[in-house]
């Protein structure tokens, strides 16, 4: 299909994936980045993204590749369809990836492990090559507003990461999080009526039951999250007068650290201790919880929680939160976390 676009033609083809290593090349890595019309290639992202084409044979999406020609090309036109026809592209011609190395890449090496997803086909958007300077200016302006999604608009959407599946539906059916979870964002407006991310209780409860982001979760597991959970609820009396309606969430993070990311990745860190240390009374290891004294203005939480006097999400402050938590509470520090300790002192 040829069309126009800012006054140039360009054409959509789809292309078997076996071809798509041939007929493209990358050979760039030892070009100054300024003679140079893309990134180099981040060989770290390559694993991931050929492991998801492995995994998803017959349930993957890979969005179109745009490429420039160095040659001309000649379309030939259907009878009756004049933008509709045949691309006709030198065997010997450069062709240049403004769009998708990384794609390439990762087509190329999962073919090696399973050559049938050759007969699959990807889109290909190709321009013709105007130049180092075009080149340049088509990957700034392919990448100038590409926005990266939430981690909880992420986690909304994935239906594959078993993490994401819990974290939705302890948001939809477990207290405290049901109907005071911002589904799509992943910071919360200060006037929102909402107390929680989506993406931190996933973080949270990933801390809880001591899983990596892969990790899948037991039916016993879920049901153990959703229990630590409400259990949290019942001493924390400021959560509760929020679901009750006696206080509005935004009052609530105004003022104390519980109803902030990294209060909740806290405590999830500090459940995971108490499950080890106390796994036959953990319900009645979370009672001091009430005596806690969660506001911002705590000396306690400025020196772990805050960072130049706004809460921090990192993972030290994190860390040094649930450390905290687990002092107040009487549990058993790590090495590591007593190490992290000194440091503070």
């Amino acid at each position: 299909m040829r069309g126009i676009q800012a006054g140039r033609p360009f054409y959509i083809a789809t292309c078997p994936l076996r071809i798509i290593p041939k007929i493209f090349s990358y050979n760039e890595g030892d070009v100054p980045p300024e003679l140079r019309a893309q990134r180099t290639l981040n060989k770290t992202r390559i694993p991931e993204m050929v492991k998801y084409l492995l995994d998803n044979p017959k349930d993957y999406v890979f969005s179109a590749l745009t490429a420039s020609v160095g040659v001309d090309i000649g379309f030939d036109d259907h009878d009756g369809a004049p933008n509709l026809g045949t691309l006709k592209i030198p065997m010997d011609a450069q062709i240049l990836i403004n769009d998708g190395q990384h794609r390439r890449k990762a087509i190329e090496e999962a073919l090696l492990e399973n050559p049938d997803l050759g007969q699959d086909n990807i889109p290909v958007l190709f321009f013709i090559d105007e130049g180092l300077t075009r080149s340049q200016q088509m990957f700034a302006d392919l990448n100038k507003y590409a926005v990266k999604p939430s981690p909880s608009l992420g986690t909304l959407y994935d239906h594959r990461d078993e993490s994401s599946e819990l974290a939705r539906e302890l948001a939809t059916n477990s207290l405290p999080f049901v109907g005071l979870t911002e589904m799509e964002k992943s910071n919360i407006s200060p006037k929102s009526n909402k107390l929680f991310t989506l993406s931190s209780i996933k973080q949270s409860t990933r801390a809880l039951l001591g899983k990596g982001p892969k990790d899948g979760f037991s039916q016993d597991e879920k049901q153990l999250a959703q229990e630590f959970w409400a259990e949290v609820t019942k001493h924390l009396p400021d959560w509760q007068m929020v679901i009750d309606k006696q206080v509005s969430p935004a009052q609530l993070r105004q003022e104390f650290i519980h109803a902030h990311g990294v209060g909740l990745h806290a405590i999830g860190v500090l459940g995971k201790a108490i499950l080890c240390q106390n796994p036959s009374n953990w319900k009645q290891k979370l009672e001091p919880l009430a005596n806690i004294n969660w506001l911002k203005t705590n000396p306690v939480w400025v020196e772990r929680s805050m960072n130049h006097g706004k809460l921090s999400k990192s993972t030290q402050s994190i860390l040094l939160t649930a450390n905290a938590l687990k002092i107040e509470l009487g549990l058993d520090l790590t090495p590591e976390e007593k190490a992290l300790e000194k440091q503070l002192s």
